[in-house]
């Protein structure tokens, strides 16, 4: 039977076809942008939209399970109506289409910036409420909605997992995605000053591989927090200059002041061609996320393990290097 991986030129969307080829699965990957760095890999690729429902009903024809990863991944604060069309209603379509289709299994992706991250004092967990207030991010808000979107028709007969995970890295990353960007301006030394405060981060292998444990062992409607090791952007820089050879950033620019900032450096990025790194949502993700999020649930039902968080760094800025976005150290 056929697997089908929506958003699947992503970054993780490339590690979990990966995963499922080497276990000898059949794969129709669902590719809106990037299509070429699927070209080395042995998929069916179609280019339906999630946003086309009769175009996801033809590609979800003979799938057995479905990956849900698409979305629109945003760090600003005035991006709402295109978090919602990719994120909700493209959601609502993928449901639909599963349901249409005869699907088995989804498996939806959803994110630790969906949960609420206070109190500080008490572990995160699968119990957590959901992001609601207008003032939270909007890709934080579509994301929570959309999950509730999936509960509510696992209620109603669908059969649907859900996967948590908290900020991803990894290799394979060819974008390539905020924070991986941010590790190459370390590696590479461009990275003039570091900014406070730190975040959950997991390896995108690990993750993809407790996707595939959920699909296979899961009940349907169990949600999985797949968290890894808390850092702090300093603790980061600190292991990159280490494992590059080169000196770390000595300057760390307090959070309220890099906030402030942020439109400024926006700007900059817009004015060179970039994505701004650095965004007044980015910096509310570093000094909110809380320190201890627990992985409990997906370990005790899953076996789930994440894989030292040094291995992590050292694998993907060899990965990087291989392929030529750090050009020095």
């Amino acid at each position: 039977m056929t697997t089908v991986i929506t958003g699947a030129s992503g970054h993780v969307g490339i590690n979990l076809i990966r995963a499922l080829l080497a276990r000898g699965r059949k794969v129709r990957a669902l590719a809106h942008v990037n299509r070429r760095v699927l070209d080395s890999l042995d998929v069916e690729v179609t280019d339906a939209n999630i946003c086309d429902p009769d175009s996801l009903r033809r590609a979800f024809e003979g799938a057995d399970v479905v990956y849900h990863l698409a979305a629109h991944i945003s760090l600003s604060t005035g991006d709402w109506q295109r978090c919602s069309q990719i994120n909700i209603e493209g959601t609502r379509n993928v449901i639909e289409a599963c349901r249409r289709s005869g699907v088995r299994r989804l498996v939806h992706f959803s994110t630790i910036h969906a949960l609420q991250q206070e109190p500080q004092e008490t572990p995160v967990d699968e119990s957590r409420p959901f992001v609601e207030s207008p003032g939270c991010p909007p890709y934080d808000r579509s994301k929570a909605a959309a999950e509730k979107i999936v509960r509510e028709a696992s209620a109603t007969g669908l059969n649907a997992v859900i996967i948590n995970p908290t900020g991803i890295m990894g290799p394979y990353d060819y974008e390539p995605s905020f924070f991986g960007a941010a590790l190459i301006l370390m590696a590479n030394g461009r990275l003039p000053a570091l900014v406070a405060g730190g975040f959950d981060w997991v390896d995108v292998r690990d993750v993809a591989g407790a996707a595939m444990l959920a699909e296979e062992r899961a009940p349907s409607g169990a949600s999985y927090l797949v968290s890894g090791h808390y850092a702090t952007v300093k603790d980061i820089a600190l292991l990159v200059a280490e494992i590059m050879s080169r000196k770390a950033p000595g300057f760390v620019c307090p959070l309220p002041l890099a906030s402030a900032c942020a439109p400024l450096i926006a700007a900059g990025a817009r004015l060179t061609g970039n994505r701004p790194i650095f965004t007044r949502a980015s910096m509310n993700a570093l000094a909110t996320c809380n320190h201890s999020i627990s992985h409990a649930r997906a370990t005790r039902d899953l076996g789930y393990e994440p894989r030292p968080f040094n291995e992590t760094i050292r694998d993907t800025l060899a990965w990087f290097r291989e392929n030529g976005y750090i050009h020095s150290g």
